[in-house]
Formats: structure tokens, C-alpha cells, sequence
């Protein structure tokens, strides 16, 4: 067995660092973008080692140059058949790792250049199905209401449907975010990048909610419980998104046979997606539509709720009046694989 080259233990170095070090402290808090970084990792150096034969006596820093990244995401689509979208959040990922190996090592900086340079995968625009009014108006009938499960499930959609928010900023929410008895009651939201934006809700909303809190947090709720939370695990445990899809599922049923309007595969970005869409339709600014979705360009929203030329044009606008007002804006030296040399977990065949 070659011994590794001083090169490769510093690459390896590198790479425990970033994701043990850097990326949870530096770079993100959210669980799933760490993950996505991880598994990018995963892959790539396991297609270095099954596809290019790159061991621990190999590996370096020319190994990430852009030929090899092309190869590797064509090896991801044709492959292991991942989709355009899936080989583009894998390249963002890669990216981070890059621009972090170049800040570290200044002859590595010319990487994350080359790598920026790789074009990302054209990606079929998928149209979110629309809910009307009458839709969601349906689907909160839905839950049974002399039921535990059933009344928590009301509240959650209410908050959903109420604010617009990512399910996960949803069920991040902890005690200490709600300002419901403030002279304009209202959530905090943490959402992508750390960024907070306060959203208000409406006198029946902030009612509905009362009512959650009062009967599944007692009458002095600690500040760090989770306001969704698992009944097996408690309050100091976060509710599962996929527990929310089977209950959004199951409830999807029941309001589809009252309208039929009602996706039976309902998912939770169909409820934000419907708040957005009816703010727009009671002539809500799509600049204000924008801010509280989370988005941070406004081009985002409008390709998200497929607006016209003509609303387009007024929000363009919009927002140049607001501009002219000034508004303030486990590296180790191993002789196994180069996984396992990597600290990264081994790929799945």
C-alpha cells in the first residue's frame, strides 16, 4: 500500500476542516445545507476513487480542477441519474468547499474560479399547482377537530397558510418567536442565511393560536420550546417535515371530496405558494409579496408566481421609487479508502 503523499493530508486536512469546522460555524446553521455539503463531498471523492483511481497517494488539489468536476457531473447524471437540479445543488456545493480551500491555500484559489466558470445544468421550470380560496378554505375543514392530532394539524396550517413561510422556518418556530399580544401581533422567522423578517398575523390567526398554545404548552410556555413539536419526543423536539407531508396528505383527502381543487399530493410549498398568489390577487405589492416570502431578489418572485409583463413592469417600477427614497436596504492519515481518508462517509453504489 502506497503511504500518503504530504499533499493529500492536507487536502484530507482541508476537507475534515471544512466540514467540521468551517462550514457548521462560518457557513450555515441549517442541518440540511450541511448535509448537502457533506454528501457533494461523499461523491465526489468517491467517483475520484472508483471512476479516476485517485487513492491516498494521489489526491491533491489539481484533482478538483474544472476537467475533472465536468466529468464528475456527467457521471452524476449519466450514471447514478440525477437530475439537472440535484447536479446543480451538488456544483453549489462543491463551489463553497473551493472558495474555502482557496482562502486557505492561495495556490488553490484559481479552483474556485475555474469551478464558477462551470455552466449549471439547464433545469425544466416546474409550475407549482395553484390553490384557490376555496381550496384552502376546504382543506382547514379537513382536520377533526375533536381530536388532539386533528386540532394541532388545524393550528399548523393555519400559521402555514397565515404567513407564507418555508415549512422548515415553520417548524424552527420556538415559544420565544411569537409576539402574539403585541399591538400588532406577529412571528419571527429565521430563515435561509440567517435572516430574520417579521411577519404579522391576522386577529383569527393569532385566536386559532391562543388556543394551540393554551392547551399544548399550558398556560407558561418556556421560551425555548418548539412550537410544533412531536408528541413521542416533547416540546424540546422539532416536528418532522415528513411527518407534516403525511399529515398534509391525509387531510388533502378528505377537503378534495368537499373541492376538488384540492391536490390529493398536497405538500406544504403548495399552502406558501397559495398565500402569495391570493396576496397578489388582493393587489398586494409583488416588492412587499417578495420581502415576506424571503426572497432576496425580486426576480425570484416573479418567475415563482408566474406574474404578467404588466405586473412585472409595476414592481419594477415600485422599486426604483423605493430605491430614490434611500430605503435601507476527520482528516486522518489512513491507508484505506480515500473516503475514509477524507472523513467522509463512504458513497452509496
Amino acid at each position: 500500500m502506497k503511504s500518503s503523499s504530504n499533499a493529500a493530508v492536507q487536502t484530507a486536512k482541508h476537507i475534515s476542516t471544512f466540514l467540521n469546522e468551517y462550514a457548521p460555524v462560518q457557513r450555515s446553521h441549517s442541518s440540511h445545507t450541511l448535509k448537502s455539503y457533506n454528501y457533494a463531498l461523499t461523491l465526489y471523492i468517491g467517483f475520484l476513487e472508483t471512476e479516476k483511481g485517485v487513492d491516498t497517494s494521489k489526491l491533491c488539489g489539481e484533482c478538483f480542477g474544472r476537467q475533472y468536476i465536468e466529468e464528475w457531473l456527467a457521471w452524476l447524471s449519466e450514471k447514478r441519474g440525477c437530475s439537472p437540479a440535484t447536479c446543480n445543488n451538488r456544483l453549489a456545493s462543491l463551489r463553497v468547499f473551493l472558495e474555502y480551500l482557496g482562502s486557505r491555500d492561495i495556490s488553490m484559489l484559481y479552483l474556485s474560479k475555474d469551478a464558477s466558470n462551470i455552466q449549471r445544468r439547464k433545469v425544466p421550470r416546474k409550475k407549482v399547482t395553484g390553490m384557490s380560496k376555496a381550496a384552502v378554505q376546504a382543506l382547514l375543514t379537513a382536520p377533526d377537530l375533536s381530536t388532539k392530532s386533528g386540532r394541532r394539524d388545524f393550528a399548523l396550517m393555519v400559521v402555514m397558510y397565515g404567513t407564507a413561510s418555508r415549512i422548515d422556518e415553520i417548524l424552527s418556530l420556538k415559544i420565544k418567536h411569537l409576539h402574539l399580544d403585541a399591538p400588532k401581533p406577529n412571528v419571527t422567522v429565521i430563515g435561509k442565511g440567517e435572516k430574520i423578517r417579521t411577519l404579522y398575523l391576522l386577529p383569527k390567526a393569532v385566536a386559532h393560536l391562543k388556543r394551540y398554545l393554551k392547551e399544548f404548552h399550558g398556560s407558561m410556555p418556556m421560551p425555548e420550546s418548539y412550537v410544533f413539536y412531536p408528541r413521542n419526543i416533547g416540546v424540546g423536539g422539532k416536528m418532522s417535515q415528513t411527518a407534516v407531508s403525511k399529515q398534509l396528505k391525509k387531510h388533502a383527502q378528505t377537503a378534495h371530496t368537499i373541492c376538488e381543487e384540492v391536490p390529493l399530493t398536497l405538500h406544504a410549498h403548495q399552502i406558501r405558494h397559495a398565500k402569495a398568489s391570493h396576496w397578489l390577487e388582493d393587489g398586494m405589492n409583488i416588492v412587499q409579496i417578495s420581502f415576506l416570502l424571503g426572497h432576496e431578489q425580486l426576480q425570484t418572485t416573479m418567475i415563482y408566481l408566474d406574474v404578467t409583463t404588466e405586473q412585472e413592469e409595476k414592481a419594477l417600477a415600485t422599486l426604483e421609487d423605493e430605491n430614490d427614497k434611500s430605503v435601507s436596504k476527520k482528516w486522518k492519515v489512513s491507508k484505506g479508502s480515500l473516503s475514509d481518508f477524507c472523513g467522509v462517509r463512504a458513497m452509496k453504489k
